[in-house]
């Protein structure tokens, strides 16, 4: 038995903000926009990605809109991981995605924080590998 984690929830406040963003400014597909009844699901992924998305839940109660943006407790906690980082950023950069640091080379990855419209928290990193990997 295998199991895959598919799709991550992110709280958002409006559907089509939401959207616009992740696509145009994150370069990521929409793929799936369907009506249920108040809601819609609607599912984003990185370009080229089969295995993981991200579902866009619209806060629907004054607790989940709270949450809105601070679903990662002010850490990262999303992680975007891209094999042309320069590229990636530049992109990104020039989108006007809101970037909180420098780029910044590490052991593992090179790295950058960024944060979406909410104010979410993520890593844009190239990993770094060795042979033992």
């Amino acid at each position: 038995m295998s199991q895959l984690l598919s799709l991550v929830s992110i709280l958002v406040d409006d559907y089509d903000h939401a959207i616009e963003f992740y696509t145009q400014k994150l370069g990521f597909d929409l793929k799936e926009d369907t009506p249920q009844g108040d809601k819609r699901w609607v599912v984003v992924a990185p370009h080229g990605s089969h295995e993981s998305a991200i579902l866009l839940a619209k806060a629907s109660k004054p607790e989940q809109q709270a949450l809105v943006g601070g679903q990662g407790a002010g850490r990262v906690w999303l992680f975007l991981q891209t094999d042309d980082f320069w590229k990636d950023y530049q992109r990104m950069l020039d989108a006007g995605v809101q970037f909180l640091e420098q780029p910044r080379a590490e052991s593992y990855a090179t790295v950058v924080v960024f944060q979406d419209l909410y104010g979410n928290k993520w890593d844009l990193l190239q990993r770094t590998y060795t042979q033992n990997h």
